[in-house]
């Protein structure tokens, strides 16, 4: 990390301010930006607990103080509204982050969260592509090998004095800049606005979200479209975080126990991993009253263990994007509808056919989802932005469907859908049947080169044994069609995942370019 010689950009470095959001009758939520939020929920309750992480704690006087003080120094430093500050913590750093990241909206300036669990070549990648004119990190935080104006570590954050409140944004300006996954290609920036953030939000909400609840427990990585909602979660809800800097199933349920969490937020991968160490069964975690999973689609069969181990709380899949958030649908599990993931209530998912029409109840196409208040956008690519973002609705990149009561089945990402020969299979699917296996723990399915059929489904395994592709498909055979059965598998000891718990299907690949007689390669 270098530094390098300051210059002034001020908000057009951000692009242009978009159209903030305006209330809709008296006593409806009214555009707002972040720091605006804060300072309110601090006035009216400063003691409250916003975050726990170990022993360390922040009530939101002192979140409000920091914040303040972070804004100041960022401002007298030269720092322009609409100029860029990357943010780089670890999970073990919640406290420290949420305090810089409202500090930089505070001073005006727009976040870029980022992950330390990326590489240092992507980092540098997401600073230098958004021009970044600071960097604010986490004690330990490997740096990138960039040029930049400023940077400051926790020592020199800690020291900041306190400081009057500093003349903040307005709710149509430029947030964040959240980059995705990387899972299909390089990571696109997703530019929000403040009122994009807090849309639908109050000063003075006549009930919090949560309240249920004295905690929400969650183990996601910072610079992820989840620790992003549970930083608003922290914000705004009347139960507090608790964060936790890894997840291992003892240590969660442990947590769980210990603190008498009321809400949970998992990805599949922990829920699968919960279940299958037997961490539920040897820790009471009755306290839990929601269990909630996201970042992908639960399979049914283990939402289906889910709701008998923890048969006092309701399991909710929660379906949104980096794009779309904060938008989202939530789904209750049901027996009877166990692969929906959301219900579309108020015109807030459409699925279209290849002209953009509304299609027929289940019938498959493109699911869309409606953004909430401002639209975002893509950073620096007008084109990309064009493909996804269209007259307040989300392209999500999924193929799916809309029963008659309007849930929505997801059949696969539209990157991942195989077509075998004259038939398309669905990755999700063949997916869930492997997962009803007893000695599957995990499955993912892809698709690879077929000398016949042109593609052909493979699945890479993580089980308890060893496993055949005879038996495998011994098993499937009254699941599956057979064009649908994978025609070769691998067994692994765990899936390559990205940082918000996403599987990175294109690593898998490698994995069946070794030589045929592999010992893996079934």
């Amino acid at each position: 990390m270098t530094t390098r010689s300051s210059d002034t950009r001020g908000a057009a470095a951000a692009g242009a301010t978009t159209r903030a959001v305006a209330g809709r009758g008296a006593g409806a939520a009214v555009a707002l930006t972040v720091p605006r939020l804060l300072a309110a929920r601090a006035e009216a309750d400063p003691a409250h607990i916003a975050i726990s992480q170990g022993d360390d704690t922040l009530d939101l006087a002192t979140w409000q103080a920091r914040t303040q003080a972070v804004a100041a120094a960022l401002q007298a430093s030269g720092i322009q509204p609409g100029e860029r500050v990357g943010l780089l913590y670890s999970t073990r750093d919640w406290i420290a982050y949420a305090c810089a990241y409202t500090g930089v909206l505070a001073a005006g300036a727009v976040a870029v969260p980022m992950s330390t669990r990326s590489a240092p070549a992507e980092l540098a990648y997401m600073l230098e592509h958004c021009d970044a004119r600071a960097l604010l990190h986490g004690s330990g935080a490997r740096l990138p090998e960039v040029s930049i104006d400023l940077c400051w570590g926790p020592e020199h954050i800690s020291a900041l004095p306190d400081a009057a409140p500093v003349s903040g944004p307005r709710p149509g300006d430029p947030a964040q800049i959240l980059y995705t996954s990387g899972t299909t290609g390089r990571p696109k920036g997703v530019v929000a606005a403040h009122a994009n953030l807090t849309h639908g939000a109050r000063l003075d909400p006549p009930l919090r979200i949560l309240a249920h609840s004295r905690q929400f427990l969650h183990a996601f990585p910072i610079g992820t479209n989840a620790a992003q909602t549970m930083l608003f979660n922290a914000l705004t809800a009347h139960a507090g975080m608790l964060a936790t800097a890894r997840f291992g199933p003892e240590h969660f349920a442990r947590l769980i126990e210990r603190n008498a969490v009321g809400t949970v937020f998992v990805v599949p991968a922990m829920a699968i991993e919960l279940l299958r160490s037997g961490a539920l069964d040897r820790h009471d975690v009755s306290s839990v009253r929601v269990f909630g999973s996201t970042a992908a689609a639960l399979p049914p069969a283990v939402a289906a263990e889910l709701a008998a181990a923890l048969p006092g709380a309701t399991l909710v899949n929660y379906y949104t994007s980096t794009e779309a958030a904060p938008t989202q649908t939530s789904m209750v599990f049901s027996p009877e509808r166990p692969a929906a993931l959301g219900r579309a209530v108020g015109g807030t998912l459409r699925v279209c056919d290849e002209n953009g029409q509304p299609c027929p109840a289940g019938v498959v196409g493109e699911v869309w989802m409606r953004g909430a208040g401002i639209s975002r956008s893509y950073l620096d690519d007008p084109e990309a932005t064009r493909h996804v973002f269209r007259g307040g609705w989300t392209r999500m990149g999924d193929v799916g469907y809309l029963d008659a009561e309007g849930y929505l089945y997801l059949v696969d990402r539209e990157n991942d859908v195989i077509k075998s020969g004259a038939d398309k299979v669905s990755t999700i699917a063949v997916e869930a049947a492997l997962h009803e296996h007893p000695d599957i723990v995990e499955a993912a399915v892809l698709g690879l080169p077929d000398p016949v059929l042109g593609m052909a489904p493979v699945a890479v395994l993580v089980a308890t044994r060893e496993l055949r592709l005879a038996e495998v498909r011994r098993f499937l055979a009254s699941r599956l069609a057979g064009h649908e059965q994978p025609s070769r598998i691998v067994l692994v000891a765990e899936l390559p995942r990205n940082a918000g718990g996403k599987v990175v299907k294109h690593r898998l690949r490698e994995l069946f370019n070794a030589a045929a007689d592999s010992s893996g390669v079934k």
